[in-house]
C-alpha cells in the first residue's frame, strides 16, 4: 500500500502513517501488504528505557572522536561518493546498486515533510564550538524528525572503517540526539525475524514492535 506525501499536511500524515508501520521513500509512504505474509515488521527503540549492551558500549568507545552534524537535506558529489562506496561494498546486487549520482539528489531532496541529513566526521578543533567533525565523511543518515521520535530513513558509511562498527555507532547517536530533544523513540524500520541482514536492529532494546493489537513491547536477547 502507497501514498503520496505531498502539500500542506505531508509532515502530519507522514507521522501517523509511520505510526501505523508505513516508511518513507521519497514523497511516498508504503507498507507491504503480501496476502499471506506479515513477516515485515515495524520496530521502533524506547529511548528513555534504552541500556546499551557491552558490545554497544564498546562501539561508542571506538566512535568517541566522531561527531554527527545534523544539517538541511541537501545533497552533495562527496555524500555520493561514499554513498557508491557503500553499495558497491554492502549491496552490489541490491535493488539501490543502479543510482545515479540524480537518482541519489532525488532521495535526498523529494521530500515534503521535516527531514535532516546527519553527516558524520571525526572532531576537529572546533568541534566544542560549532557542532561540526572535520576531514573524512565516515557516515551519513538521512533522517525525518517526527512528534515523537527520529525515524531513521536511510543510512550509509565508510565500508573501509569496518572496526568502528559505524552503522551501529549511527543508531546510538540517534538514541543519544533523540533523548536530548526528548522525542521517546527512534523508529528503525522494517524487522524481520531470521533474515541475517536485519538481525542487528533486535539488540537495540528495549524496543516496541507494531502488531495486530499495536505497538507492543518486546526485550529480546
Amino acid at each position: 500500500m502507497f501514498t503520496h506525501l505531498v502539500g500542506d499536511r505531508a509532515a502530519a500524515l507522514n507521522d501517523m502513517l509511520t505510526h501505523g508501520g508505513f516508511r518513507r521513500s521519497q514523497s511516498i509512504a508504503y507498507r507491504p501488504a503480501c496476502e499471506l505474509c506479515r513477516a515485515c515488521v515495524s520496530v521502533r527503540v524506547v529511548v528513555d528505557d534504552f541500556v546499551p549492551t557491552a558490545s554497544q558500549k564498546r562501539a561508542m568507545r571506538r566512535n568517541a572522536d566522531v561527531v554527527g552534524d545534523v544539517r538541511g537535506a541537501v545533497p552533495t558529489a562527496e555524500q555520493y561518493s561514499l554513498f557508491r562506496s557503500y553499495l558497491d561494498a554492502r549491496h552490489p546486487n541490491g535493488g539501490m546498486a543502479d543510482m545515479s549520482v540524480l537518482d541519489y539528489a532525488m532521495m535526498i531532496e523529494d521530500s515534503h515533510v521535516r527531514t535532516r541529513l546527519i553527516e558524520y566526521r571525526r572532531r576537529g578543533p572546533d568541534t566544542a564550538i560549532n557542532g561540526r567533525g572535520t576531514g573524512q565523511l565516515l557516515g551519513v543518515c538521512l533522517t525525518d524528525v517526527l512528534s515523537d521520535g527520529l525515524s531513521m530513513v536511510y543510512s550509509f558509511y565508510d565500508p573501509g572503517e569496518s572496526q568502528r562498527s559505524l552503522g551501529g555507532f549511527i543508531i546510538l547517536d540517534h538514541i543519544a540526539k533523540a533523548r536530548r530533544l526528548s522525542l521517546p523513540y527512534v523508529y528503525l524500520g522494517y524487522w524481520v525475524d531470521g533474515s541475517r541482514k536485519m538481525d542487528y536492529k533486535r539488540h537495540f532494546n528495549p524496543q516496541q514492535r507494531l502488531g495486530p493489537e499495536g505497538w507492543e513491547g518486546v526485550e529480546t536477547a
